[in-house]
């Protein structure tokens, strides 16, 4: 770029300076070249193709011919004539012409399309709606590649061929180079102050604060009411469970006794003291499990302070003690009921058999003295079951009162442990939380200080870019103007 061209842009540099000193300049490269672009399917290639055929003297370039920074001199926005622009139709053309200022709108295809004047009236509309900037953008109906008729390109080549001519093109394009970069600062500005983002995230952070209160506050309740609700109820099963195995083994030896013969009774004692020993050692393995478990559901630490058994009472021995005086008796009864057999045999055998008398009465004396052997030792055994029964209903007893004594007493350390080691958790717990809280308060009061320094900027800076965009827009409104003037005056 020559001295002589490149002076309407340091012109109109100059003339943004010195209303808003110190904005950045556009860093955008001007070529001198004519950009032909458009939806796809457009006929976009064959406008192109006609344009360099007709206007060699300038230069025709693709979208791919650009490099970054890179800005044409003007552009050709190619649409088909099937149907009417879209949003994206026009969003296309907004990325293409944000630096350039000149833009043809070129409706191909007319040779095809019986009603493509009705598609560039309603073009025209869309198109100015869009953005106030195109409400004077010039329309030409062209037909780059015909299946019908002639190439029409005369309007296209003679709309653009004048535009280009313009002597203040150069300065045009700039001012709008400075109208984007200006209108970026702004809302770059309004974007910092009024950040929805930031808003978003500020949201986010006050209910997540509103959540780890909230969380604080119930946590050690919470937890208080679980471990309180989960002994409560190891208690009453602990000490259910402990009752039904006494009941069950009660009633297992009370069975054992009612069929319990003389030979048996030497051995019953000692299995008696295994059995009750047995039973003690299965409840303090459930109530150790049962406990474990409890606080593994509580994410709590096991103690050993309450996995360690009371141990039962040991079991003395059966109170068969010497009972004479009852065993007189006994014989003495016995005695008679046997005289009273033998009497009563002797007398049948007097009637049956005369001649075996004193045969039959040696006989019926020995049976009445089985008889009476049998009914004291019979006597004797029903005695000592009773009282082994007794004995059975004493020592069940007495492991139901320890073993539901031990029950009650390794809830009670189970809850002391577990409660001291509940309080740890708490602090720990209150501890993450707090610091969590810290953070959160810390990222607050750092979108605090942002927007306040966003806001402070904005109201420094935005006066100021403002008024300088106001400046371009009304030197690019009049500029324009004169030149559809000139247009006008030259037709």
């Amino acid at each position: 770029m020559t001295g002589d061209a490149a002076e309407p842009e340091r012109t109109v540099d100059a003339f943004v300076a010195e209303i808003a000193p110190g904005v950045l300049a556009p860093g955008v490269r001007r070529r001198d070249a004519v950009l032909v672009m458009g939806p796809w399917l457009a006929g976009t290639s064959s406008v192109l193709a006609a344009l360099r055929n007709r206007l060699p003297q300038n230069t025709f370039i693709e979208s791919t011919g650009l490099c970054d920074g890179d800005a044409p001199m003007a552009v050709v926005f190619v649409v088909s004539a099937v149907a009417p622009l879209t949003e994206s139709d026009c969003a296309l053309l907004d990325a293409a012409a944000v630096h350039t200022d000149l833009v043809v709108c070129a409706v191909a295809k007319i040779d095809l399309h019986r009603r493509w004047r009705e598609v560039l009236d309603a073009d025209r509309q869309l198109l100015a709606a869009h953005a106030p900037r195109y409400g004077a953008v010039t329309w030409e109906g062209v037909a780059a590649a015909p299946d019908l008729g002639d190439i029409r390109l005369n309007g296209l080549v003679e709309a653009l061929g004048t535009q280009l001519a313009d002597s203040q093109l150069r300065g045009r394009n700039r001012l709008r180079s400075w109208e984007s970069q200006l209108a970026m600062a702004a809302w770059r500005y309004d974007g910092a102050a009024d950040s929805s983002a930031r808003a978003a995230r500020v949201a986010a952070l006050g209910a997540s604060r509103v959540e780890v209160g909230r969380q604080r506050r119930m946590a050690r309740t919470e937890r208080a009411v679980a471990l309180r609700s989960r002994l409560q109820q190891a208690r009453v099963q602990l000490s259910h469970f402990a009752r039904n195995r006494c009941t069950s083994v009660r009633s297992e030896l009370q069975e054992d006794v009612a069929s319990m013969t003389r030979r048996s009774m030497a051995t019953f004692p000692a299995d008696v003291r295994r059995r009750v020993a047995g039973v003690a050692r299965e409840v303090d393995e459930s109530i150790g499990e049962h406990l474990a478990e409890v606080a593994d559901v509580l994410g709590l630490q096991t103690d050993s302070s309450f996995s360690e058994s009371v141990s039962a009472e040991p079991v003395g021995e059966p109170p068969l003690t010497s009972r004479r005086v009852e065993t007189r008796l006994m014989m003495l009864l016995g005695a008679g009921f046997g005289l009273g057999v033998a009497l009563t045999l002797s007398r049948i055998f007097a009637e049956l058999a005369p001649e075996l008398t004193v045969a039959g009465a040696v006989l019926c004396i020995l049976v009445g003295l089985a008889v009476t052997v049998w009914v004291v030792g019979m006597r004797g055994l029903l005695h000592d079951r009773a009282v082994l029964d007794r004995w059975v209903c004493d020592v069940t007893a007495a492991l139901r009162a320890d073993v539901e004594q031990s029950a009650a007493t390794r809830v009670l350390a189970a809850e002391t442990a577990l409660t001291v080691s509940l309080a740890e958790h708490d602090e720990t717990r209150s501890a993450v939380l707090a610091a969590e809280l810290r953070t959160i308060d810390a990222e607050l009061r750092q979108h605090a200080l942002a927007r306040a320094r966003a806001v402070t900027a904005r109201d420094e800076h935005l006066p100021i870019v403002q008024r300088a965009l106001d400046a371009v827009r009304a030197e690019l409104a009049q500029r324009g103007y004169a030149r559809i003037t000139h247009e006008e005056e030259g037709r």
